[in-house]
C-alpha cells in the first residue's frame, strides 16, 4: 500500500535530540523526516523507532524550536549519499556538506549510507600488504588490504597525528590500481579539524582523499550518521571505480558517547557503563563494512581509531571492538612519556591477519622470523628493567646487559620516527637486522642459519661485546 505525504501535527513530546509522534501512517526504520516549524524553519531527521502507537525520530539539526504546533512529514525513503569521483580531494561536514566552499557533488548516483552486508560466501580473504611507512605496524603488526586493524589510544596520545602520517603514506605494494583515503572524524575541537585540514592540504594528502568532519558543538546524531556516510563514499571508489580504499574514523569512543546518550534520550535500560546492549551490533555495522569481495577489483580496509577511557583496555568500547576486528595496534603511555613517537607498544599489540599478508614476494622471506625475534627479544628486555630497580645492573649477566641494552634501542632507533618518515618495509627490515646484529648468532633462536648468513653482519657470532666496541 502507497500511502500520499501527509504533514502530521501530532508531536506527544520531545526528549534531547528526539521527537516522539503518534498517529501516523506506518513508516519504514532510517525513514528520512522534515520538520516544518512555526517560524517557517525546516529541520531533518530520521525515523529511529517505530511502531503501532509511536514513531520516534531523530532530529541532526537539534531539536530547539520544535513544539506541538510543528508538523513532521515522512519521506518515503532512506538518507542516500550522493556520490562521483569528484568527492576525491573534498572536505565535507559529518552530514556529507561541502565545507571547502566547493560546488555540490553532481551525483553520478545515490547510494543508501547503511549499506548492505557482506555476503560471507562472496568475501576474499585479505592477502596484500599495506604499507603505511611506519616500521612497528609494517614489521610487526602488518597491515593487510580487505583488514580492520583499530588504533587503541588513550587521552593525550598523539593518534590523530598517527592517523595523518598513515593516510598521507598508505600504499598497497604490488598492486595495481589507484588508492584512496576516506577520512572521518567524529566529534573533534575545531582546533582539532583545522590541524587535519591543514595536513592535507599542505602535504598534497587531499588529493587522492575524501575527507568527513564532524564536530564537538555539531549534533550528537549527525555523529551516528558520519562514519556510515564515509563508509558509504568508500565503498562507491571501491567497488565502483576499482581502488583500494583506506577508511580512517577517529574517534570511535566520540561515536559511542553519542550512542549512550540518544540511548538515555529513548530511556533505554542500559548496558555496560550505561552503553546500550545492542553496541556491539551497531559497531559490527560499521565494522564489517571492511573487506573485499570476489570478482571486485577495489577493497576497502579499515583503521578505527579510539581513546581507551581511564587507559582502561577492558572497558567496553576496546573491549567489543577487539571481539569485532582482526587484531589491534596499542599505544603507550609510558613510550610517550619518553618522548618516543609514535608511542606504539608491540607487546600487547596483534594483527591477526599479518602472516597472510607478509613473507617472499610480498614483503622479504625473511619478515616473520626477524618479527619474532625483535619480539622476543623485546619482551626479555622490558621485563628485566622491572629486576634492575630492585638489583641494579651490575647484578646482571652480560647477557641480561645485552637484552637491556637491545630493549633501549629498539625503542630509540626501530619505534621512533618522525612524522614525516615514511619508511620503506626493506629499510624497517635492514634497521632490525641492524639491532639485532649486537646480540651473538648463536642467541637468535628464531632466526633460521640460511637467513642469519644471508642477512646478518659478520664478525659478530662470538660476543655480545662487539657491538659495544663499535659504537666505541
Amino acid at each position: 500500500m502507497v500511502f500520499k505525504m501527509k504533514d502530521y501535527k501530532t508531536i506527544k513530546r520531545i526528549a534531547g535530540p528526539l521527537v516522539f509522534v503518534e498517529k501516523t501512517h506506518p513508516v519504514s526504520y532510517g525513514e528520512v523526516v522534515k520538520v516544518m516549524l512555526s517560524s517557517g524553519e525546516t529541520k531533518n531527521g530520521q525515523v529511529l523507532d517505530t511502531s503501532e502507537d509511536m514513531v520516534v525520530v531523530q532530529i541532526f539539526e537539534g531539536t530547539s524550536g520544535i513544539d506541538q504546533e510543528s508538523s513532521v512529514r515522512f519521506l518515503g525513503e532512506t538518507i542516500n549519499l550522493p556520490v562521483s569521483q569528484d568527492i576525491l580531494g573534498r572536505i565535507f561536514n559529518g552530514a556529507g556538506k561541502p565545507i571547502d566552499g566547493g560546488s555540490e557533488i553532481i551525483p553520478e548516483k545515490e547510494m543508501d549510507i547503511l549499506g548492505a552486508a557482506i555476503n560471507p560466501y562472496a568475501r576474499q580473504s585479505p592477502a596484500d600488504f599495506i604499507q603505511t611507512g611506519v616500521s612497528t605496524i609494517d614489521l610487526m603488526n602488518t597491515l593487510v588490504r580487505g583488514q580492520k586493524l583499530p588504533i587503541f589510544s588513550a587521552s593525550g596520545l598523539p593518534h590523530n597525528e598517527i592517523a595523518l602520517q598513515i593516510a598521507r603514506q598508505a600504499k598497497v605494494l604490488g598492486q595495481k590500481g589507484d588508492f584512496a583515503v576516506v577520512f572521518a572524524a567524529m566529534g573533534i575541537t575545531n582546533e582539532d579539524a583545522q590541524m587535519f585540514i591543514d595536513d592535507f592540504e599542505q602535504t598534497g594528502a587531499l588529493e587522492h582523499a575524501v575527507v568527513y568532519l564532524n564536530l564537538a558543538d555539531d549534533p550528537a546524531v549527525e555523529r551516528l550518521v558520519t562514519p556510515r556516510i564515509a563508509l558509504t563514499a568508500a565503498e562507491y571508489l571501491a567497488y565502483e571505480k576499482g581502488m583500494h580504499v583506506l577508511v580512517i574514523l577517529t574517534d570511535m569512543t566520540n561515536y559511542c558517547e553519542s550512542l549512550r546518550e540518544i540511548g538515555a534520550a529513548r530511556e533505554e535500560v542500559p548496558g555496560r557503563r550505561g552503553y546500550p546492549g545492542y553496541m556491539y551490533t551497531d559497531l559490527a555495522m560499521i565494522y564489517e563494512r571492511a573487506g573485499i569481495i570476489k570478482g571486485k577489483k577495489g577493497s576497502v580496509t579499515q583503521i578505527p581509531i579510539l581513546t581507551m577511557v581511564g587507559d582502561d583496555i577492558t572497558h567496553p568500547i576496546p573491549d567489543l571492538t577487539g571481539y569485532i576486528t582482526e587484531g589491534q595496534i596499542v599505544l603507550s603511555r609510558e613510550l610517550h612519556r619518553k618522548g618516543v613517537y609514535p608511542p606504539v607498544d608491540v607487546l600487547p599489540s596483534l594483527s591477526r591477519l599479518m602472516n597472510s599478508g607478509i613473507g617472499k614476494g610480498k614483503t622479504r622471506e625473511d619478515h616473520k622470523q626477524v618479527s619474532d625475534q625483535l619480539y622476543a627479544n623485546y619482551a626479555e628486555g622490558r621485563d628485566l628493567r622491572g629486576l634492575v630497580a630492585i638489583v641494579g645492573e651490575e647484578a646482571l649477566s652480560e647477557k641480561d646487559r645485552r637484552l637491556l641494552r637491545f630493549a633501549e634501542g629498539f625503542e630509540n632507533k626501530f619505534v621512533r620516527q618522525s612524522t614525516s618518515d615514511d619508511r620503506a618495509i626493506e629499510n624497517t627490515l635492514t634497521l632490525s637486522w641492524d639491532l639485532l646484529s649486537d646480540i651473538p648468532k648463536d642467541e637468535l633462536g628464531r632466526i633460521s642459519k640460511d637467513l642469519k648468513e644471508k642477512y646478518l653482519k659478520s664478525g659478530n657470532e662470538k660476543e655480545g661485546k662487539k657491538g659495544k666496541e663499535d659504537k666505541s
